[in-house]
């Protein structure tokens, strides 16, 4: 589990820029639970890392700046019971919100119009299926 952690092509983050914390997890359990510390925090400072290029450090700021605490991204996993599978738990939840934040921007939608026989089809099909709905009334049954 050792860094550097692929985000997307070339682009890792190094481990000299993460911050772990543990504490323990919350909900049900035995004795294990109210002594260990499994839960694991993950905090990465984007605002001021140098490990992205400054274009994704700009979208990243501007998709993620909801979920950013003081200028970090901080993700926590609490759902396994041992603090190693929570710490790659986190990790991967953090390089894959970075890969999406960081992601170009779509191509935009260009405008086309509908050919004329797709249309045409589609007003016939309208007029069968009203034609036989107003079969089924019972105005004409003696």
């Amino acid at each position: 589990m050792s860094g550097p952690y692929l985000i997307r092509g070339s682009v890792s983050l190094p481990e000299a820029e993460l911050t772990w914390r543990f504490s323990r997890s919350s909900g049900p359990g035995g004795q294990h639970v109210n002594t260990s510390d499994s839960q694991a925090e993950l905090r990465f400072d984007l605002a001021r890392t140098e490990a992205l290029p400054e274009v994704w450090k700009q979208r990243a700021l501007e998709r993620l700046a909801g979920r950013l605490v003081d200028g970090a991204l901080v993700v926590r996993a609490s759902e396994h019971r041992s603090q190693w599978r929570n710490r790659e738990a986190a990790l991967v939840r953090l390089t894959a919100l970075l890969a999406q934040a960081t992601a170009p921007p779509p191509k935009p939608r260009r405008a086309t119009r509908i050919p004329r026989g797709i249309n045409e089809r589609r007003l016939r099909q309208k007029k069968q299926r009203s034609d036989t709905k107003r079969g089924r009334s019972g105005r004409d049954w003696g």
